[in-house]
């Protein structure tokens, strides 16, 4: 999978595919973070961009980034594809709605928590 290395390079990816529609899929909105169980990821019409983690890095920073104070779940949290969770994700096109996903897996003990977000452009940042 393409390493997709910066914010610069994030919004590059976005721009070769068409304007996103409403979501019309098992998916919802995914405005913030949200636990996805793997019967609503619909694989057959996703197809992976690339990846935000880097491959050089054996553990990625868990620090977030939130200037403006949000948190990891608001809808309005920043996209900082350098931080948590956003360095540990995969980048993903649905070819129903045209919208990107980001989407990563939570590992907590014996938990195991996929979850996905919309990837809206305007909320990129460095």
């Amino acid at each position: 999978m393409k390493y997709i290395a910066s914010s610069a390079e994030l919004r590059l990816a976005l721009t070769d595919y068409p304007a996103p529609q409403a979501c019309s899929c098992a998916l919802g909105a995914c405005t913030a973070w949200e636990s996805l169980a793997e019967y609503r990821w619909e694989a057959s019409q996703m197809s992976a961009v690339g990846t935000l983690r880097d491959p050089s890095m054996d553990e990625p920073t868990l620090e977030e980034k939130h200037p403006q104070g949000t948190r990891y779940d608001s809808p309005d949290a920043p996209i900082a594809p350098a931080f948590f969770p956003y360095n540990q994700c995969e980048v993903w096109h649905c070819q129903r709605c045209d919208r990107h996903l980001l989407r990563y897996t939570e590992f907590g003990g014996y938990n195991v928590d996929p979850r996905v977000r919309e990837l809206a452009a305007g909320k990129i940042i460095d």
